[in-house]
């Protein structure tokens, strides 16, 4: 039986150009809530994201990781964050800023914002590349360093097509040990940046400890690189269809689109499985 459902949200449960979950999803978060069963949202998001991305339910997202899985939520309050630190951070705004000139280093406030792009502070000494990248991304500031302080979500924007970004991530791969650099979106210039070795599925594990669930009770749910960590290697790791080649080939189980609201009816369907005592249908043969 499924006892705990873990999903990513941009084009998982929520379909690209949707400002949030639907009400359909609302609606089956609630159903496995009621049934007495665990949901959480695993995202590369800030927590603060999570207000306006369920229409303000806190409910559905009291429990849960972000930040891909540094900081992981129980009912509401925070049980597990792990940092980046600031001066390693540093090496790599500079780094950017003497190898490209269309990147740019973003740190977020955990604690204030709205959990959106423009809520970061921008790092580099060259303060004209955001206007060469186009102004795509907003900024809240700009610092030329971040000194000794640590924090726990930073991306990379990024100019350029996809393989340019590729490019990119495998460099930093090579110069920067100590983190690993993840695509957040199929499609979004971003590069996110976390501790070496740690990924969703570290938050995953996380909570399933904290509440007393063995992983075989967990359903996790994905499309993209950063879901990765939750999705190789987990017993009941589901991909939506529209998911990289990646996900789907490290998936066990597979699903309809999130355009389709997929994932929803996949929560519901665990829910109904549950009150059987069984596994859900779209899980054939377990």
């Amino acid at each position: 039986m499924i006892r705990l459902a873990l999903t990513d949200l941009d084009d998982t449960l929520i379909a690209f150009g949707r400002p949030r979950a639907s009400d359909r999803a609302l609606a089956a978060i609630h159903g496995m809530l009621d049934a007495g069963l665990h949901f959480g949202p695993v995202s590369g998001r800030l927590p603060a994201a999570m207000g306006w991305m369920f229409g303000g339910d806190e409910a559905c997202c009291a429990t849960g990781a972000y930040c891909n899985g540094q900081m992981v939520y129980l009912d509401g309050e925070p049980i597990s964050v792990t940092s980046l630190d600031g001066g390693e951070l540093d090496r790599v705004a500079a780094w950017l800023t003497q190898n490209t000139d269309d990147t740019v280093l973003a740190v977020f406030d955990v604690q204030g914002g709205s959990g959106v792009d423009g809520d970061a502070i921008c790092v580099t000494t060259d303060a004209q590349r955001l206007g060469r990248m186009g102004g795509e991304f907003g900024c809240a500031g700009i610092v030329p360093r971040l000194g000794a302080s640590s924090y726990v979500k930073s991306n990379i924007r990024c100019g350029g097509s996809p393989e340019r970004r590729l490019e990119l991530r495998d460099a930093l791969k090579g110069e920067f040990p100590a983190f690993d650099f993840v695509f957040p979106s199929n499609w979004a210039p971003l590069i996110d940046i976390t501790p070496k070795g740690w990924t969703k599925g570290s938050g995953v594990r996380v909570l399933a400890d904290a509440l007393g669930i063995g992983l075989d009770e967990v359903a996790t749910f994905g499309d993209s690189e950063n879901d990765l960590g939750m999705i190789a290697g987990f017993p009941n790791s589901v991909a939506v269809a529209n998911a990289s080649d990646e996900v789907r080939e490290a998936a066990r189980w597979h699903i309809g689109p999130s355009s389709e609201d997929s994932v929803a009816d996949a929560l519901a369907d665990i829910a109904v499985a549950a009150g059987e005592g069984g596994m859900p249908r779209f899980m054939a043969g377990a």
